[in-house]
């Protein structure tokens, strides 16, 4: 059976439109998420959090800030290891909990060595939960090592630990800090779906949510490093190597109308870097880890989307404190023409509205 073949065009259209970045906004953020398959989880707000940044990217002026913790707060959604997902996909990770933990240096021996610090913990929840992570002494035998910024954090590290075996779980928000409980009070009592039923299941909707990908695609936090998607073999013209494809999603694609969108560092759209590069010609990092002065394009540049092309990148910083939203730069990747132009200005305005924030240009 011969390959698909899809132009360049077609894969960059896929891709917008699964991402639900077309002209075609949705409207409902649950069903938005559910399709997604998940949010990924950021603090840095130098313009908003990840998870509200991207609700607002499909959702527009309809999306308020913090709904998405509201849902994790009302049982809507849940937050595991740096994603929140819809919780209607809860049976999709029980069996993967249950089985914790995966081959691999995850922490298995650590918990052991602290099964007394475990206990503590647990029992602590259940008497006095939700708790914040500061509210719940340190009782551990040995600390965790790490280079990182994990440290001798020991009750945050054996949280998360004890997030993904399915034991606690993420109930809500005190201002930026998480609240944890124990996870039968957060999780509906659900049966979990058979293990390779429910990696299937995932495969299929990651396909879905990508609309075109490399048979392995980089995992997100909770998933390996690289994990597989479903979908059917294709070619992309001009482009080395095989695809995967959603082959439902390509009925209509000629009939595809864009939109111009402002997109977070962290949107899955951009977060795949060789695909974005393959396939949309563009070149993209997160540069508010370097110095300032290695940075090509600022702290937190937004990408451009512009119907199925990245245009730029747009510089901004909320200033929440002065009221207002700093477009410091705009760089242009193609050269703006007079609709480009209004479009961007359209969209900043509309940020800065969505924000409560008086744009400026620095």
């Amino acid at each position: 059976m011969a390959l698909l073949r899809l132009t360049v065009e077609q894969a960059r259209r896929l891709a917008v439109r699964a991402q639900r970045l077309d002209a075609h906004r949705p409207t409902d953020l649950l069903r938005t998420v559910e399709h997604l398959t998940y949010l990924p989880v950021d603090p840095t707000s130098a313009v908003a959090p990840a998870v509200d940044l991207i609700s607002w990217s499909r959702l527009g002026a309809s999306y308020w800030q913090g709904a998405v913790d509201d849902a994790v707060r009302d049982r809507m959604m849940f937050q595991l290891v740096g994603t929140v997902r819809s919780m209607a996909d809860i049976g999709l990770y029980l069996a993967e909990m249950a089985a914790w933990p995966p081959p691999g240096p995850y922490g298995q021996s650590w918990v052991e060595a602290n099964d007394a610090f475990r206990r503590d913990v647990l029992a602590l929840l259940r008497d006095d939960g939700p708790l914040l992570a500061r509210e719940i002494p340190d009782t551990s035998q040995v600390p965790w090592q790490s280079t990182g910024w994990t440290g001798n954090r020991n009750v945050n590290q054996l949280l998360e630990l004890l997030s993904r075996r399915g034991q606690v779980a993420i109930a809500g928000k005190e201002g930026r800090e998480r609240l944890w409980d124990l996870a039968e009070r957060v999780y509906p009592a659900v049966d979990p779906v058979p293990f390779d039923e429910a990696r299937a299941e995932r495969e299929r909707r990651r396909i879905r949510a990508m609309g075109i990908s490399r048979l392995r695609q980089p995992g997100v936090a909770g998933d390996p490093w690289y994990v597989e998607v479903g979908g059917e073999p294709a070619v992309v013209d001009g482009i080395d190597g095989e695809w995967r494809v959603d082959v439902e999603a390509l009925e209509g694609l000629g009939d595809f109308e864009g939109r111009t969108a402002l997109l977070s560092p962290f949107d899955r759209l951009v977060a795949d870097r060789d695909r974005l590069l393959q396939i949309f010609d563009f070149e993209y990092i997160v540069e508010m880890f370097k110095p300032k002065a290695k940075r090509r394009w600022g702290y937190f540049a937004l990408p451009v989307l512009h119907h199925d092309r990245f245009v730029g990148k747009v510089d901004v910083t909320a200033d929440r404190k002065g009221g207002l939203l700093r477009v410091n730069a705009i760089h242009e990747d193609l050269p703006f023409s007079a609709e480009v132009e209004a479009a961007v200005d359209a969209e900043l305005e509309s940020l800065a509205r969505w924000l409560r924030l008086e744009l400026v240009s620095v």
